[in-house]
């Protein structure tokens, strides 16, 4: 009985462990279980996490690289890897083209006049940068936009440097300007004009070469700053963002501009005093000549401060990709027969490529659109000067400066104003069309509004009369001064006491002057027989003053704002064609496709548009300076009407 119980109990034991042991095998399969739930979703979660955390590998490019030269990469530098720091650089090298721009063209005149240039040498010298630019701009839009922009942005800033410095040269080695003593166009019995004859002068040839190479390398070098540049920062800035940066970028040439005239006209101002103390000849030219070749100097040193940060800059910079995706997820603009299709690398896929652009219309209007304007810039400062000569009765030199005055503001202003608007006001395509044609319209009401802005013109005996019936309108000679020995050569107009305007003193018979009250004065003058006289403080009558008459024009203020405001709205629509154009093709045809608009803009430029400027005034022209040669030299005055409608009918035309 004692031993039933004891193996009771012993199995009651055994069968208490073997639940105890099933109830703990229970409890770790139920904890496994668990464990097999949790795990993977822990570890699912932590793998989001650590997803977030990386860089998504579709923002990265391998074109995107680090702020450096080569291998010297120094981590406290990438602070200037910005598309900022590029178009601040951008800025300033773009501000030394400018002014180079200025430079030659002023230089231009004095060359034209001391060597006494024939018309095609003086065609040659002034648009050989645009004949060089139009054959190098498709080869530099090709091959330029597959490499590294900013490199090539770099090597046109060394190209600019030298062009500078050849100019600098041809003032410093040769002797262009000539120390002679100015007489005074005064009424001399007796005086001898010159013999027609070979005029020799030392250093012409090379000098006109030299002053072509110069602008060729100019011309050359501004390819890839005005249509590489521009497309580097286009796809480095959102497409809503991208007017303010490229009217930044663009402003800077007409800046330049400005400040590169202000540099060359205090260049005007010889220092006599110094040259006539230098004793050997070579010194007295370079004295002569010294603003001239300091300013391209100073000038040219500009572009090689931008040189090594800009070869510093990669392909891409960092985040250039992740805009391209932004931009990708954007309505698309472009046609829909470029893209997805790439460029071939060969002659035959840049001709297909241009082809494929001239055939989109939207494409192939905004280029017509930016040409025209650069055309229109051209006309208006041609023949803004003649017609202030002709319709208000101004010198050319003060007709030159005011067109400077009103032109250049006016485009700066304009231009910026333009690429400030669409970026500010998120413009589409519709919508920067419908703002082209607006502002357009607008420019030319206030152009034909010029038309009804008129002043009395001055009586100019010779040119509108005759001289009190002894000469004959269009020949400046009379009776009064045919002993004079007067020439054409300059005009020196005075105002009569009769109130009539003369071509200079020797034509109005004037045989003596002084200065009088900061004012030169003319006395004894055979032409003048009507009107009061004055005397001066010691007695003489004074028959003539140095300058133009009053006209007492009134409207010449009113004439002033309508060109100012007509200049302001015709290039509001500079920066919108640019993004338009870059807009609607894929990103890799940008190059190509301002390539495109670069090379009509240079080819009508340098050929068509200067050819067509000289006709046309020279139609207009009703008095010639004829040389001994009897060969017309320049025009000193045209036929008012005949060059108001050629003036109006070139603008319109354009737009």
């Amino acid at each position: 009985m004692a031993q039933d119980k004891k193996k009771q109990k012993d199995a009651v034991k055994q069968a208490q462990v073997v639940d105890r042991d099933e109830h703990q095998k229970t409890t770790e399969y139920r904890k496994i279980g668990a464990y097999l739930i949790t795990i993977p979703a822990a570890k699912k979660k932590f793998a989001d996490i650590s997803d977030k955390t990386k860089p998504d590998p579709t923002d990265n490019d391998s074109s995107e690289g680090p702020f450096g030269l080569g291998p010297l990469v120094y981590p406290c530098l990438q602070r200037f890897n910005t598309i900022e720091c590029f178009l601040t650089l951008y800025f300033m090298l773009t501000l030394s083209h400018g002014m180079l721009y200025a430079l030659v063209d002023l230089s231009l005149k004095i060359l034209v006049s001391q060597f006494s240039a024939s018309n095609s040498e003086t065609f040659l010298m002034d648009f050989s940068d645009y004949f060089a630019a139009f054959l190098v701009s498709m080869f530099v839009a090709h091959f330029g936009g597959r490499g590294n922009r900013a490199k090539w942005v770099a090597t046109a800033s060394i190209v600019t440097g030298l062009s500078a410095i050849t100019f600098a040269v041809l003032f410093f080695h040769y002797e262009i300007i000539k120390l002679s003593i100015v007489e005074e166009d005064l009424c001399k019995e007796g005086k001898k004009t010159k013999v027609c004859g070979s005029n020799v002068i030392p250093h012409k040839s090379i000098s006109i070469s030299l002053f072509i190479f110069g602008q060729c390398l100019h011309g050359i070098a501004g390819v890839p700053i005005y249509l590489l540049a521009l497309t580097f920062i286009f796809d480095h800035v959102p497409t809503l963002s991208s007017g303010l940066y490229i009217a930044i970028a663009d402003a800077a040439l007409t800046v330049g501009y400005f400040l590169g005239y202000l540099l060359g006209v205090k260049s005007f101002i010889l220092p006599v005093e110094e040259a006539m103390q230098a004793v050997g000849h070579v010194q007295r030219f370079r004295i002569l000549q010294s603003g001239w070749w300091k300013s391209f100097i100073f000038v040219g040193s500009i572009p090689f401060f931008t040189t090594l940060p800009l070869f510093c800059f990669p392909s891409n910079l960092p985040g250039a990709h992740k805009i391209r995706l932004e931009k990708s997820k954007e309505p698309s603009r472009v046609d829909r027969r470029l893209k997805n299709k790439e460029i071939e690398p060969n002659l035959k896929g840049v001709l297909h490529a241009t082809w494929c652009l001239l055939r989109n219309p939207l494409v192939l209007t905004q280029i017509l659109c930016n040409v025209t304007e650069s055309v229109t810039f051209k006309a208006s400062s041609h023949y803004l000067p003649l017609y202030l000569q002709t319709q208000f009765v101004m010198t050319p030199k003060s007709a030159a400066m005011l067109t400077g005055i009103f032109i250049l503001p006016g485009c700066i202003i304009g231009r910026f104003f333009g690429g400030y608007i669409v970026d500010k006001l998120q413009m589409n395509i519709k919508n920067k069309l419908k703002f082209i044609t607006t502002v357009s319209v607008i420019s030319i009401v206030l152009f034909l509004l010029l038309i009804s802005v008129k002043c009395e013109t001055a009586k100019f005996p010779g040119i509108n009369e005759n001289y009190d019936g002894f000469g004959m309108i269009g020949s400046l000679k009379a009776p009064c001064n045919e002993k004079c020995g007067c020439t054409t050569s300059a005009y020196n107009s005075v105002c009569g006491r009769d109130e009539k305007q003369y071509f200079s003193p020797c034509f109005a018979g004037c045989h003596a002057s002084k200065n009088l009250r900061k004012e030169k004065v003319y006395y004894n003058c055979s032409c003048i027989i009507q009107g009061l006289t004055t005397a001066d403080d010691e007695g003489q009558y004074i028959d003539a003053i140095f300058g133009t008459c009053n006209t007492k024009c009134l409207s010449l203020p009113l004439f002033f704002a309508f060109f100012f405001s007509a200049t302001i709205f015709s290039n509001l629509c500079g920066i919108p064609t640019f993004i338009i154009i870059m807009e609607s093709v894929p990103t890799s045809w940008n190059s190509i496709s301002l390539g495109v608009m670069f090379t009509v803009w240079r080819f009508i430029g340098s050929v068509p548009a200067p050819i067509y400027f000289a006709e046309t005034s020279a139609l207009c022209c009703s008095f010639w300076d004829i040389d001994e040669c009897g060969i017309k030299v320049h025009c000193w005055i045209y036929k008012g009407k005949q060059l108001v409608y050629t003036f109006v009918g070139t603008y319109m035309i354009n737009w």
